[in-house]
């Protein structure tokens, strides 16, 4: 196109040398046929001069087309390299954003398994789990000796069974419980008997009947002994609030939602001492002692139910060293 308009811009200044001639040629002839014949190539010539600024000037208006186009193209283009580098900068700090997520994640799940590590590297060589038993003759008389015999079954029988001492008191009576728990130290404090519906653990007396605490007196036997104690399990009747209150102070409790049959009793208890056995967490044991109830096809595994202290998870909590 620039070529085009240098042809013509030659062209045109060709033409205006040939007006230019025949202009002087015409000022210098007085002969009527000269000055007819030149005035002829004028006319002619400025036709010719006309269409050639006229081919020029569409020439110049089909560059400017083309200069503006070409200038939109830019824009655009620098347009969309701005916006490529503001894409490419977003990204790079969603990717710095995620990379220092990520780190801190890592950072805090190291921190948290070095916290476990710490945890379970303090915990004891060996627990005491405290079996208190009370049967008075004016209750259903229970087979609590076929649930601490299967009980030590399965401590024995587990991974860590030396970690695991079984102590055991019988024939309980109120003050019974503060002599065991000063003699033996006990990590877990079991109960097995029977629970009123009024939340009160079923002792007995110096006759061999019912004699009951409250659920105040069991609380504050628990905090007065809460050095050693982390976990309280109630293996009887009506002690789910039992439970609930005694983890304001202890670490972890189980106890039932309404009654529990004897056979469903001994089987829950088995398992879930068996499960702490192998070094696994509080809330793998309970969930495994409510699996063997469903196994052994006893409707019974919602009526135990696990407590733990505000702040604490259960899957975070070990007794026995894994």
């Amino acid at each position: 196109m620039i070529k085009k308009k240098a042809l013509e811009g030659k062209n045109l200044s060709s033409i205006s040398s040939r007006i230019q001639a025949s202009r002087k040629t015409l000022l210098s002839t007085k002969n009527l046929s000269t000055i007819k014949s030149k005035n002829s190539e004028i006319s002619k010539y400025s036709d010719q001069y006309a269409k050639s600024e006229k081919k020029i000037a569409d020439i110049d208006a089909k560059i400017s087309k083309v200069e503006l186009n070409l200038a939109r193209e830019l824009a655009k283009l620098s347009k969309e390299e701005i916006n490529e580098q503001h894409k490419r900068s977003k990204q790079h700090a969603q990717i710095q954003q995620t990379h220092e997520l990520n780190m801190n994640i890592l950072q805090n799940t190291v921190s948290v398994h070095d916290l476990k590590l710490r945890e379970l590297s303090n915990l004891p060589k060996k627990i005491t789990v405290l079996f208190f038993a009370s049967n008075p003759v004016d209750q259903n008389q229970l087979f609590l000796d076929e649930e601490i015999r299967e009980i030590q079954k399965n401590i024995l029988s587990s991974k860590h069974r030396n970690a695991v001492k079984l102590e055991s008191c019988w024939a309980v009576r109120p003050l019974d419980i503060l002599q065991g728990l000063n003699e033996f130290q006990p990590v877990i404090v079991h109960f097995s008997g029977h629970g009123t519906q009024e939340d009160e653990l079923v002792l007995m007396d110096s006759q061999h009947q019912s004699k009951t605490i409250s659920i105040d007196a069991i609380v504050q036997t628990m905090h007065a002994s809460i050095d050693s104690i982390r976990l309280v399990f109630f293996n009887t009747c009506h002690s789910h609030r039992q439970a609930e209150k005694v983890v304001g102070q202890i670490e972890v409790a189980i106890g039932m939602t309404t009654s529990i049959s004897d056979n469903a009793a001994r089987i829950f208890a088995a398992q879930f001492y068996g499960s702490i056995g192998y070094g696994n967490s509080v809330k793998k044991s309970f969930e495994q002692a409510r699996a063997s109830l469903m196994l052994e096809g006893i409707p019974e595994e919602n009526t135990p139910r696990l407590y733990i202290k505000t702040g604490l998870n259960a899957e975070d909590i070990f007794i026995v060293k894994p």
